[in-house]
């Protein structure tokens, strides 16, 4: 006998007790007065589930050829614990039957949308924290962070370089929230605004580079924290891929 999806998930009524329980938790800890007194998890990548239910893109939306998979690694050891494997090539070859298309070579894959409550639209208000982290085990390549909250703009994305220090182990990526740029397309769009920290929907990575050859990047969780004793902040001055409409390119 197999369990319905609606058991397998949380009920309505499950998600807003939880939310309610949360938010009375902030009110009689007084975090907005001194400050939460711990991280807070946004989503992990430990189970099928939890991977399925991410959204994957590539360009193949448009018409490429570029590839996109995101699948659960089960741990194997005390030092590798369950991850999701984002992974595929990138092609910049251009669709023969849509002329109209003259960019491809990109993949990303984001969160899905949180489920809601008696309370609204769920999402993750991550005002108290100054900091994103990222566990991750990257390739090396150009990977960019993409945050969406609640906008004027639907399509506006919030991003920043994934810096990986160390290629080819497990580390922990910190990014300022402040020092996110908001973009629309790719593009960076002025007047930038401040991420709206009350009202985060979505965090998902995306590689658009361009640069053709195969891809892999491990995330086994994403989070909201003020420490940063692990690994410091990723705070140095690197050019990106990023561009304003001028074509100039963004310095972070």
């Amino acid at each position: 006998m197999r369990a319905t999806q609606s058991l397998l998930v949380k009920s309505f009524l499950e998600r807003s007790f939880d939310e309610l329980k949360r938010r009375s938790s902030i009110a009689w800890n007084l975090d907005a007065v001194k400050g939460p007194s711990g991280p807070r998890e946004l989503y992990d990548f430990h189970s099928a589930d939890s991977v399925s239910s991410c959204i994957v893109m590539s360009d193949k939306l448009i018409g490429g050829s570029s590839a996109s998979h995101l699948d659960l690694i089960p741990s194997s050891s005390a030092s590798s614990p369950p991850h999701a494997r984002f992974y595929g090539h990138i092609s910049t070859s251009l669709p023969s039957d849509r002329l109209a298309i003259q960019r491809t070579g990109y993949a990303a894959f984001r969160t899905p949308d949180q489920p809601p409550t008696v309370f609204g639209r769920s999402v993750w208000d991550i005002d108290p924290y100054s900091y994103l982290a990222l566990r991750v085990k990257s390739d090396g390549r150009a990977y960019y962070v993409n945050v969406q909250t609640e906008s004027v703009e639907p399509t506006d994305l919030h991003q920043h370089r994934l810096f990986a220090k160390r290629p080819g182990q497990w580390e922990t990526v910190l990014i300022r929230w402040n020092d996110f740029v908001r973009t629309n397309h790719g593009f960076v769009v002025e007047p930038q605004t401040e991420i709206l920290r009350q009202r985060v929907y979505s965090v998902g990575i995306g590689l658009t580079d361009r640069v053709e050859g195969p891809f892999e990047l491990c995330i086994e969780r994403v989070w909201a924290t003020n420490q940063t004793e692990e690994t410091g902040t990723t705070q140095e001055t690197q050019q990106g891929q990023l561009k304003n409409r001028k074509g100039e390119k963004m310095q972070w």
